[in-house]
């Protein structure tokens, strides 16, 4: 007989899923009698023809074969069957038996002892979660689980210039806990379970940063998600500390999902999400206890889970106890599975300190080991801890405190000042106090200052200082590990500008500056952290390496109870052994300006009030300088607004940029920080101590859709403002060194100038030490109206090439200039019945907005065409007329010309010669009075024109018509 059954997942996870027979059954069909029959069929086919051949099969042992249950059937039935175990053949296996109800489970500490079917207690070290699994070990990545990876789709960018290194992201197992990634990917880990009943699931957890999303939720079998909506975002926890998240499961099939997102702008997601214990409720029976894990113990019978061995000692798997190293020669961290010797005591062993100041202005250099201690001294190559007790002059106050003879610092009183190295005194008048701390010896931590270590993985460094003072320093700690975090915290109540500067311009409250530098031989980080209202703390700013010593400085837009965190983590990898002891940073001096219940070490000069009010400084109005002569508040001039820095003098009064004025107020864009399911509209409408909402004239945050990777609501993270100061607006390319190159967009297709906004913001980082700058092209564009489209240059996605110089275009109709007198053209229609139509039109294409209005069509009187048309057909019929009865005049006229020409010349040809005498000089009867005119050799009118004058010229003679010399009488 072989029968076939699914093997159950195999991991380092503890309960059923990891059991080598319990838990999950066996996908048994209703008809599982028919199979049986033919598996009995089957065997005893094989006995015959094992008889036949002579092998007969032996018979079955308890050891070959071993119990599980079938599939519940539709009354909530099972049966227990015998399954041999594998690579082994035997005969007569114990028939089925009706097995316990399908919801029946033993309790914590028990097991289902299959052979009888009855709950027995599990044995010392060995442990039983009864109907629940649970995964303490992360050395490698349990049975069962999975990971997925994927970038989150953005509408920045094309598709071709999209990471691909997701393919190697993914939850990664550290030992005691698994890790989530730490880049800008989405990485699920799954685990799928089968639930025989309701139950629930447990987990530990670590989220301090908000740079990343963490969710957890649940699917069903169909890839629907469960209605566990409000249990899908999980909570952050403080730095340090262990948070616990459950969920109810329902019976059947859930799929587990823990998801993180990063979101990076130039930096890696420091901090990761750490997972550790997760117990899942309500699998099914189990029928054998777990031993206890190396380095764990359990003493007692009935046990649900092993405890960890106390340090110096050690177990093995399924310890009842732990067994002690020897101490001189040996030590082992708490939960070692064995001892290691302990080394020769070296430098890296040990520090030093210094003790508070005694009453003649002395401090002593204490040496100390680092606890616990692990090293030996006695023996040949190691060394000495120093001798202490060395006494050294104690440094000075810091300013605004005093000591007036005494061992210790206190503050000046209010109204006072110090310079740390004299007594407090009054401020003189017409000056108040700048409040604020300025931190630079470092004999004693401040009192609103405190210090402290903790590591995700063990609790070496508990009760720890993570810094301690060095006179002119103060520096990291020894700590326990050397991957632990050693945490510095600075509180102030709030931040309050002088009364003196509440009338400049601005959204500056205060700053904090901050000088350091980190000596490292590994991967070292220092991280510099906002706490708004103890609200959740965010990483500013970190620094790995080495670094040469330098400031930082953090502007406060906001007034509100701040918690600056200084942390320092030499390698985040576990080490057996100190490495990096010798890795330090070191702090020089800490500096926060108008600081609420803050001391002062000078003071600022102010306005005074009227006479009535005596000598007290009173506030300008907005936009007044303090006059220097009488210390009065005076207007600033047009076109001028006042420093953020100095009220002080008429150079307070900065004049404005090209294209400005200065005008009270200003409007100012909103960005929110909301990693849970916030709307701006909401946290604008309902609070004011949300601690992730800024605003400037420019801001950013990173928005992840609703509808992106299963994400309920739009979510934004990292709001920072990228412009407070307005710096003018002009048509020009270039302003105080900001400048928008000509192919970073494409050119205007009118001749209409684009005009350009300029920004700056006063925040610095490490990458932008002079702060980000912002230029905002305005470009007319009809086609675009309202608000129109704002886009970034092609070569810059995001909007900035290199994280400092943010440059956009915005197309508008708005951004056309407004309409006159020449941006339209008249057109006359025809003339109809006397009357005539003129319309006006735009100019094509439109490139204005506004300002005047098309006319209205103009209706004028005139006059038809059809009557100048008879007007001018009798016209040009008399000019036709006439021009025909003038030629036939003329014509007429130089006929008789030419015949009186003809006769002069005749007559005068005559008196130079003498001619044959007539024969009669009569006129005969019928002939005309007038003689014929005989033309020969006829000349054109050119020619005749010509010879006369010629005549004329020669000659000179004038003619004269003459008349016949006939008598009448003849």
């Amino acid at each position: 007989m072989l029968l076939l059954r699914p093997g159950p997942a195999r991991g380092r996870g503890r309960g059923p899923a990891g059991a080598p027979r319990g838990g999950l059954s066996l996908s048994w069909s209703p008809a599982w009698i028919c199979c049986w029959a033919l598996a009995g069929c089957q065997a005893a086919w094989a006995g015959d023809l094992s008889s036949s051949s002579g092998r007969p099969l032996p018979p079955c042992q308890e050891k070959d074969y071993h119990f599980e249950y079938t599939e519940c059937d539709s009354s909530g039935s099972r049966w227990r069957v015998a399954i041999p175990n594998a690579a082994v053949d035997c005969s007569g296996l114990p028939d089925p038996v009706r097995g316990k109800e399908c919801t029946f489970s033993c309790a914590s500490g028990e097991y289902l002892e299959m052979k009888n079917q009855v709950c027995s207690k599990c044995g010392e070290g060995t442990y039983s979660l009864g109907s629940g699994i649970k995964f303490d070990e992360w050395d490698e990545l349990p049975a069962g689980f999975s990971n997925v990876a994927t970038f989150m789709d953005t509408v920045v960018g094309p598709s071709d210039t999209r990471p691909d290194g997701c393919n190697n992201s993914s939850w990664i197992p550290r030992g005691n806990y698994i890790e989530s990634n730490r880049d800008d990917c989405t990485v699920s880990l799954i685990y799928a379970v089968h639930l025989k009943k309701s139950g629930y699931v447990f987990f530990e957890y670590q989220y301090v940063d908000n740079n990343i999303f963490f969710e957890f939720f649940i699917q069903n079998d169909q890839c629907q998600e469960m209605d566990t909506a409000a249990d899908k975002w999980v909570k952050l926890t403080d730095n340090g500390e262990w948070g616990s998240h459950s969920v109810m499961l329902k019976a059947g099939t859930n799929i587990l999902y823990w998801r993180t997102t990063g979101i990076l702008m130039g930096s890696k997601a420091v901090k990761p999400v750490l997972v550790k214990n997760i117990t899942i409720e309500g699998v099914a029976y189990t029928s054998e206890c777990f031993p206890c894990k190396p380095g764990t113990f359990s003493n007692k019978p009935g046990s649900f889970n092993c405890q960890v061995c106390p340090r110096n000692t050690y177990s093995q798997k399924g310890a009842k106890e732990c067994i002690k190293c020897a101490e001189d020669s040996q030590f082992s961290e708490e939960g070692s599975s064995e001892c290691m010797a302990r080394p020769p005591c070296t430098t890296k062993d040990y520090f030093q300190i210094h003790t508070p100041c005694d009453k003649d202005g002395k401090t002593q250099v204490m040496y100390k080991w680092i606890e616990p201690k692990i090293c030996r001294e006695d023996l040949t190559d190691a060394i000495r801890l120093p001798p202490s007790g060395e006494k050294k002059d104690c440094p000075p106050c810091n300013p605004g405190f005093y000591n007036n003879g005494s061992s210790s610092c206190h503050p000046c009183p209010p109204g006072m000042f110090s310079d740390g190295t004299k007594e407090c005194r009054q401020c003189p008048a017409g000056t108040e106090p700048a409040l604020g701390f300025e931190y630079k010896w470092w004999n004693v931590l401040p009192g609103n200052m405190k210090t402290s270590c903790f590591n995700v993985g063990n609790s070496k460094c508990d009760g720890m200082n993570g810094w301690e003072v060095a006179g002119d320093h103060i520096q990291s700690g020894a700590g326990g590990s050397d991957n632990d975090y050693l945490i510095l915290n600075l509180h102030i109540p709030g931040f309050k500008p002088p009364t003196s500067m509440t009338g400049a311009m601005g959204s500056e409250l205060g700053r904090i500056t901050f000088v350091f530098e980190t000596l490292c031989s590994a991967d070292c980080v220092l991280y510099f952290m906002v706490d708004i209202n103890r609200k959740s703390t965010n990483v500013v700013e970190s620094w790995g390496g080495t670094k040469e010593k330098q400031a930082y400085t953090h502007v406060i837009f906001k007034n509100a109870t701040f918690t600056f965190t200084w942390a320092f983590q030499r390698t985040n990898q576990g080490q057996d052994n100190r490495r990096f002891i010798n890795d330090m940073v070191k702090i020089y001096s800490i500096t926060a300006t108008n600081a609420v219940d803050g001391v002062a070490s000078s003071c600022r000069a102010c306005a005074l009030g009227s006479e009535q009010s005596g000598s007290s400084c009173v506030p300008c109005p907005p936009g007044h300088y303090i006059e220097k002569e009488t210390n009065q508040c005076e207007e600033c001039p047009p076109d001028t607004y006042l420093s953020i820095h100095q009220v002080y003098g008429k150079e307070a009064c900065i004049p404005c940029g090209p294209g400005s004025r200065s005008t009270q107020g200003k409007k100012m864009a909103l960005c929110a920080n909301n990693i849970t399911d916030f709307t701006v509209k909401e946290v604008v409408a309902g609070s004011d101590d949300y601690t992730g909402l800024v605003g400037a004239y420019v801001c950013q945050s990173t928005i992840i859709p609703s509808e992106s990777k299963g994400f309920r609501a739009a979510l934004s993270s990292q709001s920072i403002i990228l412009a407070d100061t307005f710096l003018g607006v002009t048509v020009e390319t270039t302003l105080q060194n900001i400048n928008i190159k000509e192919d970073m967009f494409p050119v205007p297709p009118s001749q209409i100038p684009d005009v350009h906004f300029f920004y700056k913001s006063s925040t610095t980082t490490t990458s932008c030490v002079n702060g980000r700058s912002t230029a905002v092209k305005i470009r007319c564009n009809p086609a675009k109206p309202g608000a129109g489209v704002l886009s970034v240059p092609s070569k810059c996605p995001a909007g900035t090439c290199d994280g400092c110089a943010f440059y956009f275009l915005w197309e508008s109709a708005e951004a056309c200039p407004l309409c006159t007198e020449h941006d339209f053209h008249e057109i006359e229609g025809a003339c109809k019945r006397g009357f005539q139509e003129t319309l006006y039109v735009w100019n094509e294409p439109k490139w204005c907005i506004k300002g005047i209005s098309l006319p209205e069509k103009k209706l004028s009187t005139c006059e038809t065409v059809d009557f100048w048309l008879k007007v001018g057909a009798g016209v040009g019929a008399f000019t036709a007329v006439l021009l025909v009865a003038l030629t036939c005049y003329f014509w007429k006229k130089n006929q008789k010309l030419e015949y009186k020409y003809s006769k002069l010349v005749m007559t005068t040809n005559s008196k130079e010669c003498e001619l044959p005498a007539a024969d009669s000089c009569a006129i005969m009867e019928g002939e005309d009075n007038e003689e014929e005119v005989v033309y020969s050799n006829k000349q054109s009118l050119l020619g005749k024109l010509k010879s006369l004058a010629t005549k004329e010229k020669e000659d000179h003679f004038e003619s004269v018509q003459l008349k016949s010399a006939r008598s009448p009488n003849i």
